[in-house]
């Protein structure tokens, strides 16, 4: 897809409610193709709210939602799928399926429904497969994974789906520091080797501040800080934001 100098996601003016309560409010926000956005804030600040509200799953109350200049809501969700793909966080699957069948939904939205797996989808799933880690995995049935195990398979199956936006929410919960430092790491590749374009919602802000070059920073349903990490992260934003020392958050992002 060329995007050329379309932002990749602009809402404009936007608000949206979850079950009649108020989660985002005059959210304005221009992404760029080809950036890495980190999006944090306090629990209940509206940070998976917004992720939803760019994939069409949560419709707006007011404001509009355009993904590379083309309103979300006119867009089926298998264009939408071919546009952006989503990790969300893991969580109990409800069906029995092996871990290269779930990797291999990712290509559904470029498949003939007719004809299956072409030559290129089997690659692109291999190779999402060896990108992420997860060979060791193959055969199992991803009830049985640990939570941390199956997050890497729903990120393999992002890559497998070769969108040029990846929304991504808590992408390294339930895993351990060796593992969410590669799956940021994996993140920093895809932008600049691939051109992805990735949003996250990250709750390390030692890790926001390492990976991403930019930081968007929620509270209560608003943006109060949208820049590079080290001044959308200014220790008086952290205090007052967060509720914690900042001192704390400096020390964590000493990550090389």
């Amino acid at each position: 897809m060329t995007l050329g100098s379309v932002p990749i996601v602009e809402l404009r003016g936007l608000t949206a409610a979850y079950r009649h309560r108020p989660v985002l409010e005059g959210i304005d926000l221009t992404i760029a193709a080809g950036e890495r956005v980190a999006v944090v804030g306090p629990n209940g600040a509206g940070k998976s709210s917004l992720l939803r509200v760019v994939t069409g799953i949560l419709r707006p109350t007011d404001g509009s939602v355009l993904l590379a200049g083309e309103p979300v809501a006119d867009l089926d969700r298998r264009a939408v799928a071919r546009r952006l793909a989503v990790v969300p966080q893991a969580s109990t699957l409800p069906f029995a399926t092996r871990v290269e069948e779930l990797v291999g939904l990712g290509r559904i939205p470029h498949e003939d429904p007719f004809r299956g797996h072409r030559p290129v989808d089997r690659a692109a799933i291999a190779g999402a497969i060896d990108r992420v880690g997860v060979g060791h995995l193959l055969g199992r049935d991803v009830r049985e994974l640990s939570l941390g195990e199956r997050q890497l398979v729903l990120l393999a199956l992002a890559v497998a789906q070769s969108t040029p936006l990846m929304l991504l929410d808590e992408p390294t919960a339930h895993l351990d520091v060796r593992h969410q430092v590669q799956v940021m790491e994996l993140l920093v590749d895809l932008n600049e080797r691939d051109l992805a374009t990735i949003v996250a919602v990250v709750h390390d802000l030692g890790f926001a501040g390492h990976f991403f070059e930019r930081v968007v920073v929620l509270d209560r349903g608003r943006i109060v800080a949208d820049d590079v990490p080290d001044r959308a992260l200014d220790p008086e934003r952290i205090r007052d934001v967060f509720g914690v020392d900042p001192a704390l958050v400096r020390l964590s992002r000493a990550v090389d």
